[in-house]
């Protein structure tokens, strides 16, 4: 037998030996999922025993994180936007970054007074759709993903939100799916696509790389095949005084921005820059 006070010591130099970043919080977090408890708990119970079968489990998992699998992935958690979101390997884990387009939308979204009709390209999780569908009333949300795995995940939190009614979602390539059905009616796009360069791929944390899907991260050459496609396809769906939103990487703002200004239907376009003054959203 064994406290937790000692399995989480030993879990840190577990860790700690494998170049985590964060050992002392990530052993915390694990533990606590699995204990179902708050962080602060583990303090206070520290002389508390694990059973055998606890002590496996937790180790199997500290492992697991030792390997580099991100401790979303692990704990099968991750909050975005206030809510929470059930992530598997087969999506990519919502970040803090991507809700700055969820909150431009739905600043956005105040600004049109009027039932909106919003697509989003992309569901992964659903993070950004059921947010959009949590935080906006009176607005019917489309999400289109290539991958029925990325779809089914994102359909179990949908309910597990209690949004069913409110996202209508399709398994499809960018939106071929909504062909003829949304046509002249889209007020509002967004999308955060795979933007990372093919040759970047490799440099990434191992974290990302090794564990994420690629699907959802690598977007071409340059990191531009999506924007230029979703461009290529978007006109016919967009309806009087549409709005456009995309994440972007942390130099392509221009760029994307170019190619936006070059459908020659929009006269506000504007770069967002996250909190470390990078460009972030278009």
């Amino acid at each position: 037998m064994i406290t937790i006070h000692q399995v989480l010591t030993d879990a840190v130099s577990i860790l700690k030996e494998n170049n985590i970043n964060t050992p002392r919080l990530d052993g915390e977090v694990i533990l606590a999922h699995l204990l179902d408890c708050k962080r602060i708990d583990l303090i206070l119970k520290h002389d508390e025993v694990l059973d055998k079968e606890q002590e496996r489990e937790y180790i199997k998992r500290i492992n697991l994180r030792a390997q580099g699998m991100p401790v979303q992935y692990i704990t099968g958690n991750q909050e975005f936007m206030g809510l929470d979101f059930h992530v598997t390997p087969d999506v990519l884990i919502p970040r803090p970054d991507t809700e700055i387009l969820v909150e431009e939308a739905i600043q956005e979204a105040s600004l049109m007074d009027k039932p909106l009709i919003i697509v989003e390209i992309g569901t992964g999780s659903g993070a950004i759709a059921l947010s959009l569908a949590h935080y906006i009333k009176d607005a019917q949300v489309h999400t289109i993903d290539i991958s029925p795995k990325a779809i089914a995940i994102a359909k179990k939190n949908a309910k597990k939100l209690s949004l069913e009614e409110k996202v209508i979602f399709h398994q499809g390539d960018l939106l071929s799916p909504i062909k003829g059905i949304l046509d002249g009616k889209v007020d509002i796009l967004v999308s955060n696509p795979p933007y990372i360069p093919s040759k970047d791929i490799l440099s990434l944390q191992r974290e990302v790389q090794f564990h994420e899907p690629s699907l959802a991260l690598d977007g071409g050459i340059e990191g531009l095949d999506f924007y230029k496609r979703i461009i290529d396809e978007v006109l016919d769906f967009l309806s009087h005084q549409a709005r456009l939103i995309f994440e972007i990487g942390h130099d392509q703002g221009d760029r994307v921005s170019g190619m936006i200004r070059e459908m020659g239907i929009f006269s506000d376009i504007r770069i967002i820059k996250d909190l470390a003054s990078l460009d972030r959203v278009v």
